[in-house]
This record gives structure tokens, sequence and C-alpha cells, in this order.
């Protein structure tokens, strides 16, 4: 898993919100973890695999909370060892930092073993049903615990860093999770051409646990977390992702 990541994976636009979560430590890793108000099933557990600003974006976290309020506790682990970066490079011009040298450090070795321990952890406090939620970066840690046989159900989010078509096919060959994937019209890390060989390998009932893709018009890669909600079509692709991506998981919860 070692496809693009473009210039629409460092910028986009911070949301306003109060984050309702906590920091809590799993495993010895970092993570925000949004919990439901009522009585919710302690056995599911949502997985948010964030995009390269992590933990300490806003928008990740108010995100965790929709989960939460949706009825999912949901833990999002940090997956950068506290290297996520600030909310502020998104405004950054390109090349104004060594973004290369960043996603150099920041390869599946720097990842895998916090996201399994995490994992570890949640199995041994009784959690049996782990569905993921990648954005951008996170796809590939998404798709890794499906290929494990750790994640129940997988929806990525404009997805970064997965190759076309070797990650697809792999997926569709190895995984047993239902898989969601929320697109877009403007992505160059996950581009039409991804987008329709995905439907080829995938669709039309060729991956019998089950296949969906949306699609989001006038929207851009990032849009499902870091989209300009002043836009119309932007703020319909974030608000139309989500709920997609709820009634994905409602759909497969009883997944054993």
């Amino acid at each position: 898993m070692s496809g693009p990541m473009c210039d629409d994976c460092f910028i986009g636009v911070r949301h306003e919100g109060e984050p309702e979560g906590k920091i809590d430590q799993i495993s010895g890793v970092e993570c925000y973890v949004g919990t439901p108000a009522g009585d919710h099933d302690k056995a599911k557990v949502v997985l948010f695999l964030s995009d390269v600003f992590g933990i300490p974006l806003v928008n990740n976290k108010l995100l965790v909370d929709d989960f939460a309020r949706n009825g999912y506790r949901a833990v999002m682990p940090d997956l950068f060892q506290g290297e996520a970066l600030p909310e502020n490079f998104m405004s950054l011009p390109p090349g104004s930092f060594d973004r290369e040298g960043w996603v150099g450090r920041h390869g599946p070795e720097s990842w895998t073993s916090a996201l399994d321990g995490v994992v570890a952890a949640l199995k041994a406090e009784g959690v049996t049903w782990i569905a993921t939620t990648g954005y951008c970066f996170g796809a590939p840690p998404a798709w890794h615990l499906a290929l494990k046989g750790d994640a129940q159900v997988t929806v990525v989010s404009h997805p970064s860093r997965l190759r076309n078509p070797e990650d697809l096919e792999e997926y569709a060959q190895k995984a047993k999770a239902p898989l969601l994937i929320n697109s877009c019209e403007e992505d160059s890390s996950f581009p039409a051409e991804a987008q329709a060989k995905a439907d080829e390998i995938l669709g039309n009932g060729r991956f019998a646990p089950g296949y969906e893709r949306t699609y989001w018009p006038g929207c851009k890669h990032g849009f499902a977390v870091r989209g300009d909600m002043s836009k119309p079509q932007v703020k319909a692709g974030k608000e139309g992702s989500f709920e997609a991506t709820v009634k994905f998981l409602n759909k497969y919860k009883g997944l054993p």
C-alpha cells in the first residue's frame, strides 16, 4: 500500500464545534474516544482511522463524536506517534515543509504495531465487532485490518495510498469485510479510473460480502473531513457521506 498522496491530502478547512469525547490510552497508544450518552452495545467499536492531521484536528474529533451520537463507541488512535500534522499546516503552501520526509516516516511499518495493539486491547475487553472508517491516510490501515480479519466492516472516504488495481484486487481476494467507498469528482489520489476499477473488481455482486460506492459531485479529495462547508455541494457531500457510512455500519452490525 504505497499509492499516491496529493496536495489535497494536506489542505482543508477547520470546522467549528466543541469536542465532547476524551483522550484515553489504549495499549499505550493515545486515542480520542467518543462514547454514546445512552445505552449502547459495548461489544461494538468504530475505529476512526484519520487523515494526516489526526487527533489534533477538531474536524476529526467532531466526526468521532458524531459516530458516538449515532450509537457507536468510536476510537481514533494516534497513527503518527505524536507527529500528526498541526492544523495550521492546512493553510501552508506546498513546499513549505518537508512533506516527503514526513510521508516517508509514516509508512505501514510506523503504525502497524500501534494499531494492532489497540485492536488486541479492545478484543481483550470484550469487543467482538470492529468497523473501520478510514479517511485519506487512514485507508491503508483500514485495508490492513480487513486483510487480517480484524475488521467486520470497512468504510473508506477519499482514500489515499492505495495502489490501483493491486490493493483493490487483494481486498477482493482476501477480505471478508463488506466495503463502502465514499468517492468524489476531483481526487488525484483516488481518481475516476480507480473508482471505475473498484466497481469493476468489487461491484455487481462480485465481492460476496458486500460492496457499495457513493459519488459526490462538486467535491474534491478531503471533502468528508476537511471540506469547505460554505459550499453547498461540499456540505451535501460531507453530510451525505457520513449518513451513508452510518447506514452501512447499521446494515452490517449483526455480522459476527
